[in-house]
């Protein structure tokens, strides 16, 4: 089995930083302000657009929408195979198994070095078609985590 993670299409990002839903703010250290297009913690000074992002755009109860961080600069989504991206080390992660139906199958709490292996656990469930990567603390949404066919 194996599985992809893709970063947030920085076209998809509505960048107007005059509205309500985004704002421009600066990473005040290296660690704390998750880029969701690299998949990587900016570094302090870097400039990111903090905007709500539907990241679960169903059409059931588990639709959801958070505030996430990107980088300005960031131009194209990082893209992972059967590894795990930088913004997953060092944090607790929530794990949520979604069906194709889009309703929640199970769920995962991964600790700081296991979220490769929770990752591949939830996969063994057939009825599981991907997974959404929260951090565990703040709840904000990090990555999505699909079936890849080789």
């Amino acid at each position: 089995m194996t599985y992809r993670i893709n970063g947030i299409d920085p076209n998809q990002i509505d960048t107007d930083s005059a509205s309500a839903l985004a704002v421009r703010v600066k990473a005040t250290s290296n660690l704390g302000f998750p880029c969701r297009v690299t998949l990587e913690d900016a570094e302090q000074g870097e400039e990111l657009l903090l905007f709500n992002h539907v990241s679960h755009d169903v059409q059931s109860p588990y639709r959801s929408s958070y505030a996430v961080y990107a980088r300005i600069s960031a131009a194209k989504p990082a893209q992972y195979t059967n590894e795990v991206p930088p913004v997953f080390q060092g944090r607790p992660l929530g794990m949520r198994a979604f069906g194709s139906d889009a309703m929640l199958k199970t769920a995962g709490l991964a600790m700081p070095g296991d979220a490769d292996q929770t990752i591949r656990r939830l996969f063994e469930l057939d009825e599981v078609a991907y997974i959404d990567v929260h951090n565990a603390a703040h709840g904000c949404f990090v990555a999505r985590v699909e079936r890849h066919e080789t």
